[in-house]
């Protein structure tokens, strides 16, 4: 046998490792970014009529295979998704041109190069960034909400291309030109009426940490009787969820008799709609009715640059928005509406993202609130975010043995069927913006929780493209924002203004594995003592995600009634938490 050559190994494998490295590596500066070449030429442009001023964003290419719908609105995270590629764009001129990087990142497949041949439908999007001046020193380029709620396919001022149909040939486009000629126009402001009043109101913490004018926003819903009885104050309702582009699920006028029905995807259900708008009424009738509860009921707007809401919690990504939310907004609208103005009137509920947010303000300010209903919450202990570990866990992609990797699961049905994974999820966060810039789910816990790196960005908590999992940030996260760990290790500090106040609802079969922090959750909560926390923890059978306590009806229905719920739970509690001389009688006319 010829002796190797002993040169020629190790610098074979000094090649091979850092083809590897480079490969893997989740740089913020280039974390889109592959080695592959391509001779693929896709050029764009845009008119000079739509912006005359230099443009810094996100390019994003769709790729689909049917045009029922436009490609900007295929992308997700099952097999059903577009293909999509993403770039970032800085000092982007009006009427100059750019050729699309073939080498950019993509999803579901990864390369353009391993397309399948056949005709598609290609569409370009531009996501338009601002820059910020932040109070903490750092400069950042972001996408600022312009009314649409963070959504990146919607956002009035985004440019987008007419789809046009092209042939791919292993991987091989024709040369194409795509000019974004198409600009989403503005959303128009809703309009107040009798009961629905609406708030925007200039935040001067936010508007002094991010250099800029900053808003928050607010639907309230007045109470029948409020014009007639003006000497009466009222406890205030907090509905926290996702940006509403109105006070949702009240509706004066009964359902249009000429609406064309429309199939729920989601929970299997024809004419879906027609249901939500007579359930609206509904929900009018029993509003305006002698017997429902008199209080103010509101819906927050508090988009930021990161996602449709800010999570209503402090952080150093986005600011103090728990402050701005708690300390002004909220102040604001109990002096405007005659609320009653006191931490025992306050009362906060939501589901998803909106159950996080109503637990965590129970547990960040436990003097300000007196309940809380957090329904299917975002992960409220680490230990099962979803189906990671954050402290435990090496890789959140993969369960790893000696001789496999599983790829860990993100989506479920109610049966357990498995539709999307954790690594997918992620994947198509990135195409969408480097940096946590997706205006997406995985993207905005981390701009909540995690403290900011050098560049001002958020750290990540795991590589994107390797799923590696940081300790560092991992240990930052559990101190400032596993909501189970700090309730176990601050219940002596603040345990008696927690008590009677925390009450949990979840599916045992949610499709987002929402449910296992939950199970920890209520172990913690079951060992207090001095005193036991004296609440509500409930779960339901086969229940999907949106599950909040009812046992009577499906998700596709008690996820309209929030409001009827919980407004009714609080007014049948309040008296254990209310002080002595609070006023529980002249608003229950």
């Amino acid at each position: 046998m010829k002796k190797p050559n002993n040169f020629f190994i190790p610098f074979n494998f000094f090649v091979l490792f850092l083809i590897c490295f480079l490969s893997c590596s989740d740089s913020q500066n280039n974390e889109s970014k592959k080695l592959d070449s391509s001779s693929n030429v896709i050029q764009i442009s845009y008119p000079s009529d739509h912006y005359n001023e230099s443009l810094d964003g996100r390019l994003i290419l769709l790729i689909a295979k049917q045009i029922e719908t436009e490609p900007r609105f295929q992308l997700r995270d099952d097999s059903k998704t577009c293909q999509g590629f993403g770039m970032d764009i800085n000092e982007w001129k009006a009427g100059s041109e750019l050729q699309f990087d073939m080498n950019a990142f993509g999803y579901p497949i990864p390369d353009i190069k391993d397309l399948p041949s056949g005709e598609y439908f290609v569409q370009m999007l531009f996501h338009k960034y601002e820059t910020f001046n932040r109070a903490d020193g750092h400069v950042v380029k972001l996408p600022m909400d312009r009314g649409e709620g963070q959504q990146w396919n919607k956002a009035p001022g985004n440019l987008y291309s007419t789809p046009q149909k092209v042939n791919i040939t292993n991987g091989e486009f024709p040369k194409i030109n795509l000019k974004l000629d198409q600009k989403i126009p503005p959303i128009p402001e809703p309009e107040d009426s009798k009961y629905i009043k609406h708030i925007k109101f200039k935040s001067k913490l936010l508007s002094d940490f991010w250099g800029r004018d900053m808003y928050l926003g607010a639907h309230v819903l007045l109470p029948e009787g409020w014009d007639d009885n003006p000497d009466v104050n009222y406890p205030l309702a907090i509905f926290h969820g996702h940006f509403p582009s109105d006070f949702g699920g009240f509706r004066p006028t009964p359902p249009d008799p000429n609406i064309k029905a429309e199939y729920s995807e989601r929970f299997k259900v024809d004419g879906y709609n027609k249901f939500v708008q007579q359930d609206a009424h509904d929900f009018y009738k029993t509003w305006t009715g002698p017997n429902f509860p008199r209080v103010i009921a509101i819906e927050i707007q508090h988009p930021t640059p990161y996602y449709d809401d800010s999570y209503a919690v402090n952080s150093e990504a986005q600011g103090p928005y728990g402050d701005a939310i708690t300390y002004e907004l909220i102040p604001f609208i109990e002096k405007q509406f005659r609320g009653i103005g006191e931490g025992w009137s306050r009362f906060v509920y939501g589901g998803s993202t909106g159950g996080w947010e109503a637990l965590a303000v129970q547990v960040k300010y436990p003097k300000e609130y007196g309940m809380c209903f957090a329904a299917c919450p975002d992960p409220i202990d680490f230990r099962a975010y979803c189906l990671v570990n954050i402290y435990e866990d090496e890789n959140a992609y993969y369960q790893e043995g000696p001789f496999r990797k599983t790829l860990v699961a993100g989506h479920r049905d109610y049966l357990g069927n498995v539709d999307a994974t954790l690594r997918d999820m992620n994947y198509r966060e990135l195409v969408l913006g480097s940096r946590g810039r997706s205006g997406q789910q995985w993207d905005i816990w981390e701009a909540t929780y995690s403290p900011i790196g050098k560049d001002g960005y958020p750290k990540r908590i795991w590589d994107r493209l390797s799923g590696k999992i940081d300790k560092e940030v991992a240990s930052y996260w559990k101190d400032n924002y596993d909501l189970a760990y700090i309730l176990k290790r601050d219940w002596a500090k603040h345990g008696k203004d927690w008590e009677n106040k925390i009450h949990l609802y979840c599916g045992d079969m949610d499709n987002y594995y929402l449910n296992n922090a939950v199970y920890l959750a209520e172990e913690i909560l079951s060992e207090t003592s001095a005193p036991y926390y004296n609440g509500e923890v409930d779960y339901g059978d086969r229940a999907e995600h949106c599950w909040n306590g009812d046992h009577e009806n499906g998700n596709h229905i008690s996820r309209l009634r929030y409001n009827q719920m919980f407004i009714k739970k609080y007014v049948e509690k309040v008296k254990s938490i209310a002080p002595k001389n609070a006023d529980l009688k002249s608003w229950r006319y």
